[in-house]
């Protein structure tokens, strides 16, 4: 179930793999140019509609075959200008994949994709973070900065580690409710909907999840804690 979740399937999409070697590389302009517009939308890469659920089994299967056919050691007999192209494609598999494998990377990236920026650009429209979440975490921000002022003794540090495992699942429950989400975006594209205001939940969620996540992070520095040895939580 969590792998239909986080289905795939080649319908009037052409995607990069329906390319052979030779008409990718040495063929007509019409491959090349298909090249040049799929680079912006890596859901074309894999043949896909621009869908949220994706059958993550499938999506392996289909890089491995993409990563083989234009994988740049297996065109080395080839031109300067064809080698130049399988290396700019087997990138292009590369970050395609990695954009589309993890569920949470890939609303992110359905969001940039929809408002027509890279993925790590400022959206104009950043979403806020909930006056409520605010209000919440300015209360343990003080608790953090009244124990940072004095000696951290083994009861401060317990109760700052509470807090901060309370913290941490408030950050799990935006992520379960974003990904709980997707189903609805995918209704909304096989229906014609507006789905604009889908976006705007989706951001508000990313938001809140960043500015727990840096809380959260501030919690662990103050406790003297390594991050990465003590939780697993996801990062983006």
């Amino acid at each position: 179930m969590r792998n239909v979740l986080h289905g795939i399937g080649l319908g009037p999409w052409r995607s990069l793999g329906a390319y052979g070697h030779d008409e990718f590389l040495n063929g007509p302009g019409r491959a090349r140019s298909h090249f040049v517009g799929i680079m912006n939308d890596y859901f074309e890469v894999f043949g896909l509609p621009r869908k949220l659920q994706v059958d993550l089994d499938a999506l392996q299967r289909s890089f491995y075959d993409l990563s083989r056919r234009h994988h740049p050691d297996f065109h080395q007999g080839a031109g300067e200008e064809a080698q130049a192209r399988a290396l700019e494609a087997s990138a292009l598999v590369n970050r395609a994949y990695r954009a589309l494998r993890d569920p949470v990377a890939r609303v992110e990236y359905l969001i940039a994709l929809e408002e027509g920026r890279e993925v790590r650009e400022e959206t104009t429209a950043k979403a806020k973070v909930s006056m409520d979440l605010l209000a919440e975490v300015l209360e343990v921000q003080e608790a953090l900065e009244e124990a940072k002022s004095s000696e951290l003794t083994d009861e401060a540090v317990g109760r700052l580690r509470a807090e901060r495992q309370r913290l941490r699942e408030r950050y799990q429950a935006e992520e379960d409710a974003l990904i709980a989400a997707v189903p609805e975006w995918d209704a909304a594209v096989d229906a014609g909907e507006d789905r604009k205001p889908l976006l705007e939940r989706f951001k508000q969620r990313l938001a809140a999840r960043a500015y727990l996540r840096t809380v959260i992070d501030d919690f662990t520095q103050a406790i003297g804690e390594d991050e990465g040895r003590h939780v697993a939580y996801r990062r983006h």
